[in-house]
């Protein structure tokens, strides 16, 4: 399954953050997207992640759920607190309604079992990115039409 960004600025490329210690899922991630026009940024840990979100945008974090030491709630938590939020995917090999419900009601945006499956990933990666993507675009013009209702 090829797929391509539905934004509409050249050149802008759909990012990734991907945190797990496990380089098969990186290794895996990279497979899927290496046709495609997506960035993957890979860490392999929590404070590697949150430099990495902390030096630049990105629209959408796929998390271990196993993380040492701290875990994807604290990814989430430091996400939630940012100006313009990424979207957070949760990854496990449990991946049970536990867990999704968990996700879910803390604000993450999905959970996807390991290991991948290529549509699977593209298709709840694409969503989140959209999701994030629309959501970015309405805080851009809530302070224009805050300023139109006064």
């Amino acid at each position: 399954m090829a797929f391509e960004t539905t934004e509409t600025h050249p050149g802008r490329v759909v990012t990734v953050l991907s945190v797990s210690p496990d380089e098969q899922d990186h290794a895996q991630l990279q497979s899927i997207f290496e046709h495609s026009k997506w960035q993957l940024h890979k860490a392999g840990n929590l404070m590697r992640a949150l430099e990495l979100l902390n030096k630049r945008e990105i629209p959408v974090v796929l998390c271990e759920s196993n993380l040492q030491p701290g875990s994807w709630k604290d990814l989430l938590d430091h996400a939630q607190a940012m100006p313009n939020p990424p979207t957070v995917i949760v990854a496990s090999r449990l991946a049970d309604n536990y867990l999704w419900s968990e996700v879910l009601n803390l604000g993450g945006y999905d959970v996807l079992a390991k290991p991948f499956q290529k549509e699977e990933v593209v298709r709840s990666l694409s969503l989140a990115w959209l999701h994030w993507k629309n959501r970015s675009r309405t805080a851009a013009r809530m302070p224009l039409m805050m300023r139109a209702a006064s």
